[in-house]
């Protein structure tokens, strides 16, 4: 069952069900959006997703949320906490998958900063991470506008062993 978890201006962030495999698939299997992944996903991959998230609802109380349009009510990417292993720590990974035609208009940055308030309000974390390919600048430049800072690079062997970038907020 569908749940909204966070709303903002132009979003709701939502709890995905089995109903959004098709939905979610177009944006995870589609080459441009996924570019800085080691691959687009194929359908086995894009119902892992969705079944590890729903599972982390369980577990944990969070994990990736379907992010919706309130003015179309579209799915138009994914962000969330999920805890993973980022070089060698576990650390509570705040991301985002923003599907390709809704770039540069701001859903990242106001779906990434109502996460944020999220962890460390809601949930209590006194840290989140974010991790990206040294060369994905607009993914950058989003976790700097809502305040986190670049904390070390490392090759990521989860992702084609490329220089990847690390980045860190701690509660106040």
């Amino acid at each position: 069952m569908k749940q909204n978890v966070l709303e903002t201006k132009r979003l709701i962030l939502r709890t995905y069900d089995a109903d959004d495999l098709g939905t979610l698939h177009a944006i995870l299997s589609d080459p441009v959006t996924m570019q800085y992944w080691p691959a687009p996903f194929t359908l086995e991959g894009s119902q892992q997703w969705l079944n590890n998230n729903m599972k982390r609802y369980e577990t944990h109380g969070f994990g990736r949320w379907a992010m919706v349009s309130k003015s179309s009510g579209q799915v138009i990417g994914d962000c969330g906490i999920v805890v993973a292993e980022l070089d060698g720590q576990l650390e509570n990974d705040l991301g985002f998958i923003v599907a390709k035609e809704f770039w540069g208009k701001g859903f990242a940055t106001e779906a990434a900063e109502a996460c944020k308030q999220f962890g460390f309000q809601q949930l209590g974390l006194k840290r989140l991470c974010a991790n990206m390919a040294f060369d994905h600048h607009a993914s950058r430049s989003v976790i700097e506008k809502i305040g986190m800072t670049k904390e070390k690079e490392y090759i990521n062997a989860r992702n084609r062993n490329i220089l990847t970038f690390l980045y860190a907020i701690e509660k106040d």
